[in-house]
């Protein structure tokens, strides 16, 4: 049977390394589930793969769109199944390896009939929570729709915007439009997560991210500065150093931050991940490549 190998884990597990000997393994190309590596420019601070990676196996949804391009899981889930009906007329595995939770989640368990935003929308309320703020937009969502706003993450712009974007667009709620029922795939989905101790997990992002100021990510987020307002760069390492160039915050000061929010971060993944029961667990603390290999192929046989 045709199978999609997913390969899953919070950022600075060790993805990388694993997923490249894997595809090699499995003959496939990797399909990146990562919403910020799959634009042009952000390398550094999304822990993108080298030239050296992307010659070596052939990735897809990376550095594919301008940061000024709108895309969403759901978007996502429909590229994704367009190219894995393609590559499994020849092939029977494939590998998927990222993240991005709901990325993960769309392909994996389909995501409901949301309807695309139009730039009009998307901008009218950009412009809207600049204007009004958080709280005048929050107050709108519960009239519009009361059942979604009891469960929303109220401190979440993002989400609170996206909510109102789709009633705009659609001129239903988006509680109605939320059916949360997981969707068939003519594939066989087989997971593995991965994960590490707390401590050595946190250490290994708190290096990553001295790392990464070492590789030239302050550069890399003042080449993209004047762009700060858009969402493809409202994420952690860029959002931060803006505030150094902004004169708020010091670079010492802001690369803590930037070491904190990815930990936090890091722990809303395993918190997600850890619901899933189909997930096949590794830690890699005390295991080497060759090891994980040999788990993996027992998994997937």
């Amino acid at each position: 049977m045709k199978t999609l190998v997913v390969l899953l884990g919070p950022t600075a597990v060790g993805k990388t390394e694993l997923s490249l000997s894997l595809a090699k393994l499995l003959s496939s190309p990797i399909i990146s589930a990562d919403s910020r590596q799959i634009y042009k420019t952000l390398s550094i601070g999304t822990a993108a793969p080298t030239e050296e990676q992307l010659r070596e196996v052939k990735h897809y949804f990376v550095h594919q769109l301008e940061l000024d391009e709108y895309y969403s899981a759901a978007q996502f889930e429909s590229d994704v199944l367009s190219l894995l009906k393609d590559y499994f007329e020849t092939h029977d595995y494939a590998l998927m390896s990222g993240g991005s939770m709901m990325y993960i989640d769309a392909v994996c368990k389909g995501i409901d009939d949301i309807p695309t935003i139009g730039d009009d929308v998307r901008e009218m309320l950009r412009e809207r929570l600049a204007q009004e703020g958080l709280d005048a937009l929050k107050a709108e969502l519960r009239i519009i729709d009361p059942e979604y706003y009891a469960i929303a993450d109220l401190k979440n712009p993002k989400r609170i915007v996206h909510a109102l974007e789709i009633y705009y667009q659609s001129g239903i709620p988006f509680s109605r439009l939320r059916t949360n029922t997981q969707k068939e795939r003519p594939f066989r989905i087989v997971k593995i997560g991965l994960t590490r101790s707390r401590e050595l997990l946190f250490q290994r992002i708190n290096q990553r991210v001295d790392e990464m100021m070492q590789q030239g990510l302050m550069d890399e987020v003042r080449s993209v500065y004047p762009l700060r307002h858009l969402n493809s760069l409202n994420t952690v390492g860029y959002k931060e150093l803006f505030k150094v160039l902004d004169g708020e915050w010091e670079l010492s000061m802001a690369v803590e931050r930037i070491k904190k929010n990815t930990r936090v971060y890091a722990k809303k993944q395993m918190t997600w991940f850890k619901h899933d029961t189909d997930i096949h667990w590794l830690n890699l603390d005390h295991t080497s490549l060759n090891e994980a290999m040999t788990f993996v192929k027992e998994i997937i046989k």
